[in-house]
């Protein structure tokens, strides 16, 4: 039977931990009570309490008996707080012989801390929730305004003028300067209002200098927004005037904030000219359906994160059972009753607002986005997992066996033929080795990703939330490794087969035809439409990819940077894929003239852009999150990707080269990029060297409970952080040719961002935790403006 702390720590929601019963404190409080009573009971001890045992019964059995029966060994004092948001707060007072027990006070107020800290944090997101849902039905009732009004104007435009073109509301344009400084009035008195600390000389006068300087500060903040989001569409519709706020995650909608920019100049000016009614927009059904699609996704976290909240009442008030228990089994008392009853009665077991807002949300999620078809919306707000199936572990097995069997083979026969001796064999080397490293790097990156999901489980990561993955859709590690196993079979096989065809004598033209048509299987497997092979994660791989490659366009999230962070370490990789592409696209595989790319200026020139495009893409984003964000960091960060890309420019321009002045600038680059580069991993991305943490230059924090893992892993990252010195020292191994050194290097990179990944995450993970982030905040469409007549 599973121990109930195991069961316990398994169904917490990790980014709650800390707000959680400190079930395991608890425990250690009553192991305290426990060696307490057991020295205590000798036979000394025994005799001179009897005294105090006789005293204690006769003062039972006293008139005021009835009393002491009632309150029983402790009594739990509840203390009204001084305002609604702090709530009750509660204090056990100990009774009898628990008085003279430093151990029993120490367990009892323990006990009451933790009731108290749950009571607090369950009111705290009872009341961050409860905020969300009244925000969501009013964006769901404007929603609905803007629906019908749209179904009737389009009804009378098709009515009037015989055809359905007319596809969009036509609304008022409201002027903003003019009430500016009303609004930032408004806005200065809530702030007055609401925080203590207010100066004493703030005028509330329109008039004032503060106010007109507030207005000025408010207006230049929301002319950068406009840019950041499809803000500052202000539209008056049925008497409300809205403002419609459509984040630009995509470049159409990027374009168009531009693009409408400049049409707002435009209506201002003619504003201006025409009169305070303004002048008239459009609202299309492409802006009522990205809103409805954002009110949506608001519903799904929102409901996610009252079942939350379930979960953190259901296994608190197990936990303060199952700890009385063990307390009245300890000392032999019956504190269960007493103490369980307020417990029963405090706040976060009796409070019924979650349940009633969950019934809420399931009703309108129903009627207005499922079309009152239950089942249909608790795939949306209850998602089921899938479930593992034993099939895949026994494929596993059977791909690893192939896969290594045929890796045998064809070792032996590559030993045998000397293909991988220097200027042995350089067709071979030169036309289909780079098809196998290139496959080679990549499914050794993707097992990797494995063993992290792996990793990052075992260790109550919420890597699905971070990289906001689908429940029912996300790669589980089992599902990597079989695709591992059965991709690198594959590949080995044709390998194997295509090096047995050629000890057999067959030319290169006839058999350099298998290569390309395995790398050809693998694209249309890819981009193949049909439901097979993981189709969901292919097509959520092939949008990142998008993303990636249209960085500054798209909004960046944690998983396209994450992905681009993977291809800066797959540079090696790309550049072979560039080569194959160019040796089949242009034909030299029927002439054997391999030597064609390398003669080719463009190809030369576009070796340049490979190297560093990786890093390109990966500075377009932090300028992105730059943008939507405007914190600095971003900015920091795109200085050291800047520096990466010097360094590779660097690094293909000395290989082509091999001059000293490009050996010079290769080593004064790849050191200033590697001095960067590492300390943004430590410090930024890792969060470690704290000089001020309790665990030496790491961090608080640690979700391993071996520290040396950590300053092992520093130490291995900063080793192969120095992979670049072989081009400098021109290192290699012996009879083995260059290309197989520059295998291993690569495969080297690979492990090191494998490693990097895990501490990225915990990282990463640690950070919402300390924030209780565990529902993703959706951005609202809708916001209403409130101007005085």
């Amino acid at each position: 039977m599973v121990k109930f702390s195991k069961q316990f720590e398994g169904q917490l929601i990790p980014e709650w931990k800390e707000a959680f019963v400190d079930y395991w404190q608890l425990k250690k409080d009553l192991k305290k009570v426990h060696l307490f009573n057991n020295t205590n009971k000798t036979p000394n001890n025994s005799s001179t309490s009897l005294p105090k045992y006789i005293f204690s019964s006769i003062r039972n059995y006293s008139l005021f008996a009835h009393q002491r029966i009632e309150h029983g060994p402790i009594q739990v004092h509840r203390k009204l707080a001084s305002s609604s948001f702090n709530g009750d707060m509660y204090e056990t007072e100990l009774l009898d012989q628990f008085a003279d027990t430093d151990a029993t006070k120490e367990f009892f107020a323990c006990l009451d801390q933790q009731l108290n800290k749950v009571n607090k944090f369950y009111r705290t997101k009872e009341k961050e929730f409860m905020d969300r849902g009244d925000s969501l039905k009013k964006q769901m009732d404007i929603l609905l305004m803007l629906k019908s009004t749209f179904k009737e104007q389009q009804s009378t435009a098709g009515s009037s003028h015989g055809s359905k073109e007319d596809q969009s509301i036509s609304c008022t344009f409201s002027n903003e300067e003019d009430s500016v400084r009303r609004i930032a009035t408004q806005e200065e008195m809530q702030n007055t209002t609401s925080t203590d600390d207010v100066e004493k000389n703030e005028s509330p006068f329109p008039d004032s200098p503060r106010a007109d300087e507030l207005a000025k500060s408010i207006q230049m903040k929301r002319e950068e927004g406009k840019l950041r989001t499809l803000s500052g569409r202000v539209i008056s519709c049925q008497g409300k005037s809205l403002r419609i706020n459509i984040p630009l995650t995509t470049p159409s909608r990027t374009f168009s904030a531009i693009s409408y920019l400049l049409r707002e100049d435009l209506l201002n000016q003619s504003s201006r000219k025409c009169g305070p009614e303004g002048a008239n927009i459009h609202l299309n059904r492409s802006n009522l359906h990205h809103a409805e699609k954002m009110i949506k996704g608001g519903f799904i976290e929102l409901y996610k994160g009252l079942g939350y909240l379930k979960v953190y009442r259901t296994l608190n008030m197990l936990a303060f059972i199952k700890i009385l228990k063990k307390f009245d089994k300890v000392t032999a008392k019956h504190v269960l009753p007493i103490y369980l009853k307020m417990v029963e009665s405090s706040y976060f077991n009796s409070s019924d607002k979650v349940m009633k807002l969950a019934d809420e949300v399931e009703e309108l999620f129903i009627k207005n986005f499922a079309e009152d078809n239950r089942r249909k919306a608790m795939k949306y707000l209850r998602p089921s997992q899938r479930k593992e199936s034993h099939a895949v572990t026994f494929f596993i097995g059977l791909f690893t066996g192939c896969f290594l069997a045929l890796l045998a083979g064809y070792a032996i026969m590559a030993h045998v033929t000397g293909l991988y001796r220097p200027h042995q064999n350089s067709v071979y080397m030169e036309t289909t080795y780079p098809v196998l490293s290139m496959f080679s790097l990549v499914f050794l990156h993707f097992f990797l990703y494995g063993c992290n999901i792996l990793a990052w489980r075992k260790n109550r990561i919420n890597y699905g939330f971070i990289f906001e993955l689908a429940p029912t859709k996300e790669l589980k590690y089992r599902d990597i490794f079989l695709i591992c196993t059965m991709a690198m079979s594959a590949v080995v096989g044709v390998m194997f087969l295509h090096l047995t065809l050629l000890t057999k004598g067959y030319s290169y033209a006839q058999v350099q035809d298998i290569p390309g048509l395995l790398i050809l299987g693998f694209l249309l497997i890819l981009v193949c439409p049909f439901n097979i092979i993981y189709r969901s994660s292919r097509y959520r791989f092939l949008c990142v990819i998008r993303n990636i490659i249209l960085s500054p366009l798209y909004k960046v999230v944690m998983l396209d940077f994450f992905m681009a962070d993977q291809l800066c370490s797959q540079v090696p990789m790309l550049r072979s894929l560039e080569y194959m592409a160019c040796y089949y696209i242009t034909g030299s595989y029927k002439t054997q003239d391999y030597g064609y790319c390398m003669r080719t200026k463009h190809y030369r020139d576009l070796a340049y852009a490979v190297s560093f495009l990786p890093y390109y893409w990966r500075a377009m984003q932090c300028a992105r999150r730059w943008f939507d964000e405007g914190q600095t960091s971003h900015l920091v960060n795109l200085g050291k990707y800047v520096s990466a890309m010097l360094a590779a420019g660097a690094k293909v321009a000395y290989e082509k080269d091999g001059s000293v002045g490009w050996l010079c600038l290769l080593v004064i680059m790849s050191s200033a990029a590697t001095v960067y580069q590492l300390y943004w991993d430590f410090v930024k991305d890792w969060g470690l060297l704290q000089m001020n943490s309790k665990n030496p230059w790491l961090r608080n924090e640690l979700m391993l409970q071996r520290k040396a893992i950590y300053y092992l892993s520093m130490g291995l990252n900063l080793i192969l952080r120095l992979a670049w010195l072989q081009t400098v020292l021109h290192s290699s191994f012996e009879n083995v040719d260059y290309r197989v050194t520059c295998l291993f290097l690569a495969s080297l990179e690979v492990i090191r961002r494998g490693l990097w990944n895990f501490f990225r995450l915990e990282n990463e993970h640690l950070n919402n935790a300390g924030k209780f982030r565990a529902v993703k905040i959706v951005p609202l469409p809708f916001h209403e403006v409130d101007e005085e007549d």
